[in-house]
């Protein structure tokens, strides 16, 4: 695996290297999605995403709000057996909803809900337009939340209220919003925001604490959450697609094709990562420099840099400092047998 390759490809979308997504996934996260353009429009989205979840705002407005969530939402775990899967998606998904839309979260959380995972598992299936499909459920289910979150923006517009929230910096009722948009470019940037977050977020915070069960020296080391997503790879790689002919390695690709960069391979690399099927978090404090080096590319690279890198982060350490500091960690008898 060539992983200054991987880099090029990454960083060099203005060589006629674009994101290639399935068209499930760009037909029901939208044609705004910031995954699904390219150029100045991809700058001017991923400008105003920034001002909703970069690091200035996770620091000065969002880390109080995930911690008084986390405190809140752990505290209903108390004395029970918990699937921790099921738990931490759940977890994560109502943690987006409340960011997004703080007032109305408890409101609207019931409904949207299952059309929201009913438009997750369609952005994985074939775009086959057919009754009862996975890829039909989920266009019909984006339906459904666009007319949810088009409906708040309605009231908010007719109470004339300001909002701290996601949706309010980008309504623009925040007097520091310098980013006006569509509504449908509101829309789609929010779900992108619950979408991108929900599947990263969760599993990762799954297996950091499998990770830990399994090595409680490690609860001592701030590094886990990096180590957890290199040896989990939450996403397996990333897709491209060619709008012109492109020359990599010496060899030609023709305009059109994709092209997909498979970051497990990478991160199982024994030349890069030592015994890399082993959990082992202080190799990122013996190697201090290891999350600048090319071959990282669990958060992408160069313009596709994960906007929410820093979210992420802020909300999987809170959850595991309150889930650590609170709770004695085992398994069940019933999750061991199967």
């Amino acid at each position: 695996m060539d992983e200054e390759l991987n880099r090029y490809i990454l960083m060099n979308e203005s060589k006629g290297i674009v994101p290639g997504y399935p068209k499930s996934m760009v037909d029901i996260l939208g044609n705004c999605n910031i995954a699904a353009v390219h150029g100045s429009t991809h700058k001017y989205l991923r400008g105003a995403l920034l001002s909703i979840i970069g690091p200035a705002m996770v620091r000065d407005q969002l880390l109080t709000k995930i911690d008084h969530f986390m405190r809140s939402h752990l505290s209903n775990w108390d004395n029970q057996v918990l699937d921790i899967q099921r738990k931490t998606k759940e977890m994560t998904f109502l943690l987006s909803l409340m960011m997004v839309v703080s007032m109305e979260s408890s409101r609207i959380s019931d409904s949207i809900m299952p059309e929201y995972f009913k438009m997750v598992s369609g952005t994985i299936s074939l775009p086959i337009d057919l009754p009862r499909t996975k890829y039909r459920r989920g266009c019909q289910a984006r339906k459904a939340l666009v007319s949810i979150l088009r409906e708040v923006m309605e009231e908010r517009r007719k109470s004339q209220e300001t909002h701290k929230d996601m949706l309010g910096v980008l309504m623009g009722n925040d007097d520091e919003s310098r980013h006006k948009l569509s509504d449908e470019e509101i829309i789609d940037l929010l779900i992108a925001v619950m979408y991108s977050g929900y599947e990263t977020v969760s599993a990762t915070s799954m297996m950091a604490v499998k990770y830990l069960q399994d090595h409680p020296k490690a609860l001592e080391e701030l590094r886990v959450i990096f180590e957890t997503a290199r040896l989990a790879t939450i996403v397996n790689g990333v897709l491209r697609k060619t709008i012109q002919d492109v020359e990599l390695n010496g060899y030609l690709i023709p305009k059109g094709w994709k092209i997909y960069v498979f970051i497990r391979e990478i991160n199982y690399d024994p030349f890069l990562y030592p015994e890399p099927l082993k959990f082992n978090p202080w190799r990122w404090l013996q190697d201090q420099s290891l999350e600048s080096k090319n071959h990282f590319l669990v958060f992408g690279r160069g313009t596709r840099l994960c906007p929410g890198k820093d979210l992420g982060i802020a909300e999987i350490s809170t959850f595991l400092h309150y889930l650590v500091t609170r709770y004695r960690r085992g398994e069940s008898r019933k999750g061991k047998g199967g």
